[in-house]
């Protein structure tokens, strides 16, 4: 049986059947991070082999004993290393925190501990998440399972590539600016960045007013993350803004029907945004899919100026970093260990006025009445979820995208703005592959609230192709 090849729920089934045990699951992936990890470096902050071996025999005895600790009993796994794991290394990919130990578990961490997983290490991100490329100066860059010369996206690149590899069955990851997303084109694998309050965050420092960011499962079949998100979903005290539940909704997604759905392609969004060749023309013919399945898939047009959107996200952008950041900053044996773009991202923030803020929710929400008149003639929109196919490892981002130039180091991720900002549902599914091999996958983005269906529509789009079935070739 090769134990590599199954996702999380086949995996979680055949350990309480005891067709397999704990301790083979854990020995194959350790067997197989040791072999292909080097070459992506995907996994971080790996914990003593020895260590996990007891855990996952302890975990065959409490089967053995008639108990189990959830559906992730004794599967391992590794946490994207922005999210707070209690005794083991938190570094946020910044030599700040290269040796920080957090003593409690962000909420999902311990939501997924609590359901049985067996946390191995951690996965590769950027320096606080700031980018979509994963290279930092404490674990260096990884690469992509397609080609280890190219980049695996980010910020949950580590995650993404950790997938493709097969190293793990299933992975959380978090998204500010497409860092769900990016990943799971750039890999061929499928994520869902959840609406807005369905995954608590934190413990935060600002409860009350939630950032732009949240977290997400991410795997190689729809079944999987949405038994993933129905482990870290649910309400949570702390999280004042998290919505009611306790996720059991997501873990057995129904049949959709998908006769006369209609689905609004936005493409480039009128010529606003530039693309590599190729692109837009792979994922637009993917949706012949759903238009076999008797779906509408037609053009559609924002109805609203872009570059408002971009300012209201960027002023926005600015003033979370800031604030989360600032400390460091102001520290000048600290503000010295920052990469030039977190640093950027602060003094702008800093010149920021409570005017310049508020201004800038006001256009979101002039944004957000525009994406709902849409939503009054679709069903879902869809966009790619990259404008690029990963780039060079060794770049630091994308200079330009079709001769045009780009004014930022996220410029590039612009295509993930228009449903992020609004804290929309996306599941980022793949859409194929271009002429030199690499991934590419699309934006399926629904209606606030709207996880579950979107789940159930996107499950249609797995069982009709088979993207997700595929996986890189690798050296053993």
């Amino acid at each position: 049986m090769d134990i590599a090849a199954l996702g999380a729920r086949d995996l979680s089934a055949l350990i309480h059947s005891r067709e397999i045990s704990c301790a083979e699951v854990m020995e194959a992936t350790l067997s197989r991070i040791a072999r292909l990890n080097p070459a992506i470096n995907a996994i971080v902050s790996l914990r003593d082999g020895d260590a996990l071996m007891a855990e996952a025999r302890t975990c065959d005895e409490e089967l053995a004993a008639g108990r189990s600790r959830g559906w992730l009993h004794g599967i391992p796994q590794a946490v994207k290393d922005l999210a707070a794991t209690k005794g083991l290394t938190t570094t946020q990919g910044s030599p700040i925190f290269r040796d920080f130990v957090p003593l409690e578990d962000a909420i999902h961490v311990a939501r997924v501990r609590a359901a049985g997983a067996i946390i191995i290490g951690k996965t590769n991100t950027p320096e606080f998440g700031l980018g979509s490329h994963s290279y930092n100066p404490v674990f260096g860059v990884t690469r992509n399972p397609w080609d280890t010369s190219r980049t695996a996206g980010g910020s949950s690149g580590g995650a993404g590539a950790a997938l493709a590899m097969r190293l793990v069955s299933v992975a959380d990851g978090s998204d500010m600016m497409g860092s769900l997303r990016n990943p799971a084109a750039f890999n061929n694998i499928v994520s869902l960045r959840p609406s807005f309050g369905v995954v608590p965050a934190g413990p935060a420092p600002n409860v009350f007013t939630p950032g732009l960011s949240t977290e997400g499962p991410m795997g190689r079949s729809i079944a999987d993350i949405a038994a993933l998100l129905a482990t870290q979903a649910g309400y949570d005290p702390r999280c004042p803004q998290s919505l009611p539940g306790d996720g059991s909704q997501f873990a057995e997604i129904a049949p959709a029907d998908p006769t006369g759905i209609r689905i609004g392609w936005m493409g480039d969004l009128g010529g606003y945004l530039p693309f590599e060749a190729d692109i837009l023309d792979i994922c637009r013919d993917a949706l012949t899919v759903f238009d076999d399945m008797g779906c509408v898939v037609e053009d559609a047009a924002p109805g609203f100026a872009m570059e408002r959107v971009w300012h209201a996200w960027t002023t926005q952008r600015h003033a979370v970093v800031a604030s989360n950041l600032k400390a460091l900053y102001d520290d000048p044996k600290k503000r010295d260990l920052l990469k030039p773009e977190a640093i950027w991202e602060i003094e702008n923030g800093l010149k920021l006025s409570a005017t310049d803020f508020f201004a800038a929710s006001a256009e979101r929400s002039a944004w957000h009445r525009a994406a709902m008149r849409l939503f009054e003639t679709y069903d879902y929109l869809v966009l790619p979820s990259a404008q690029v196919f990963p780039f060079p490892a060794e770049w630091t981002w994308p200079k330009e995208i079709a001769g045009q130039a780009m004014d930022t180091y996220h410029r590039w991720m612009e295509v993930v703005v228009p449903a992020g900002l609004l804290g929309l549902p996306v599941l980022a599914l793949p859409a194929g592959f271009g002429r030199e091999g690499l991934p590419m996958g699309f934006q399926l983005i629904g209606r606030p609230r709207s996880d579950r269906e979107l789940l159930a529509f996107g499950a249609l789009y797995e069982e009709a192709t088979g993207w997700l079935g595929m996986a890189p070739e690798v050296a053993e």
